[in-house]
């Protein structure tokens, strides 16, 4: 996905514009515009290539506000280790604490705002179930009878939709929380080879999420799993560029999504989605360990995978195919890259791909990132329904 910064973010009827002098904010409709930015307040009217704007006020002096003291982002404990038995085996899930507790430092105000407009109630389902009942419990209250009640029932009813409708365009910025990136040159192209690499993982035909693990300790359990060592459960990985649905931002960034957590690589933070909860990971603090793994595919590998050799399904002591079995298929091995991502604030995850060499590369595209707090590189933090 080619990578660029947007100047312009909508939420809702609110438009946030990114300029030279700063960050200005918007609201109206098509054609009639009231807005604010570091020059002042103005108003923007027209439609068809003729506009009128006019200013409101004084322009407003810059200044420098001080910088809040950003408490130090506590460690999160490590989860129990869950285990459960596959067999004869005894898997180890492998999973991330709380992420409540993954709070960078510099972004905490975005991930507390992202957490409370997460929890508020979605206005859309509200105002539209709200309107039907009522002009369902209007229409029943008539009983038939010829008074004005059915009519107002009727009128909600109707009115269920456009309410819903009027609903949801509120939720856009009610619900929403904006995040504006300014990105010098040296930054911007830095991360653009991050999108370029993470472009190489999404590309891989073989992409998984290792949900649990565990060794295989007996000779019966060996044979019967083709000779495997160790058992893994894996499902498939989700790679893509989106944002969580209660943000907008100027930047798509790669998100990563491993079972029920969802890793969204911007700039200089790695944001963490678990369900309707939030974190936040610097770079600082996520580390990122990458091998390579031999894996028995049970069935076709993957058509960019690298066969390096090949087992039975039921191999006797020395590795030959054990004769006892009338069906005993010859199984590909395959070198694989394995990739885990871990935090003192308890990020837990590995995951692999079916393509070697390309998990180190994007490794080292994100080590190249700046490694200033982020809050540098983040012009504005911001909140529609903010006064």
């Amino acid at each position: 996905m080619p990578f660029y910064v947007r100047k312009s973010i909508s939420a809702g009827p609110f438009r946030f514009n990114l300029s030279n002098s700063g960050v200005g904010l918007s609201v109206g409709v098509k054609g009639f515009r009231v807005g604010t930015g570091p020059r002042g307040h103005y108003v923007q009217a027209g439609r068809g290539g003729l506009y009128y704007r006019a200013s409101i006020g004084g322009s407003r002096p810059t200044r420098n506000s001080p910088q809040k003291p950003q408490p130090i982002a506590p460690v999160a404990p490590n989860p129990p280790t869950q285990r459960t038995e596959q067999g004869r085996v005894v898997m180890v899930e492998v999973t991330s604490g709380d992420v409540l507790g993954m709070r960078d430092s510099s972004v905490i105000e975005l991930v507390d705002d992202l957490n409370a407009k997460q929890a508020r109630i979605p206005l859309g389902p509200l105002l539209g179930l709200g309107t039907a009942g009522f002009g369902i419990l209007a229409m029943l209250a008539g009983g038939g009878q010829e008074t004005v009640a059915p009519m107002v029932g009727a009128v909600a009813l109707l009115s269920a939709l456009p309410a819903w409708a009027l609903g949801a365009w509120l939720d856009q910025s009610l619900r929403r929380s904006v995040l504006f990136y300014n990105l010098d040159g040296e930054a911007s192209a830095k991360f653009e080879r991050v999108t370029k690499e993470f472009d190489a993982l999404k590309a891989c035909r073989g992409r998984w999420h290792i949900e649990a693990g565990g060794k295989v300790t007996d000779l019966a359990t060996w044979k019967r799993n083709a000779g495997a060592g160790h058992l893994v459960n894996r499902k498939n990985a989700r790679l893509g560029y989106n944002l969580p649905k209660v943000l907008r931002s100027n930047i798509t960034p790669p998100a990563l999504g491993l079972g029920r957590r969802t890793f969204y690589f911007f700039p200089e933070v790695v944001l963490v989605q678990d369900g309707k909860r939030f974190g936040a990971v610097g770079y600082g603090d996520l580390e990122i360990k990458y091998q390579q793994s031999r894996f028995i595919e049970d069935g076709q590998p993957p058509g960019d995978a690298q066969v390096v050799d090949h087992t039975w399904q039921h191999p006797n002591k020395s590795g030959g195919p054990d004769r006892r079995f009338k069906s005993n298929r010859r199984l590909p091995i395959c070198l694989y890259d394995v990739m885990h991502l871990s935090s003192r604030s308890g990020v837990n995850e590995l995951a692999e791909f079916s393509q070697i060499g390309i998990v180190q590369r994007f490794v080292a595209t994100l080590r190249d990132l700046p490694k200033r707090p982020a809050s540098e590189s983040l012009l504005a933090i911001s909140s529609p329904s903010a006064s």
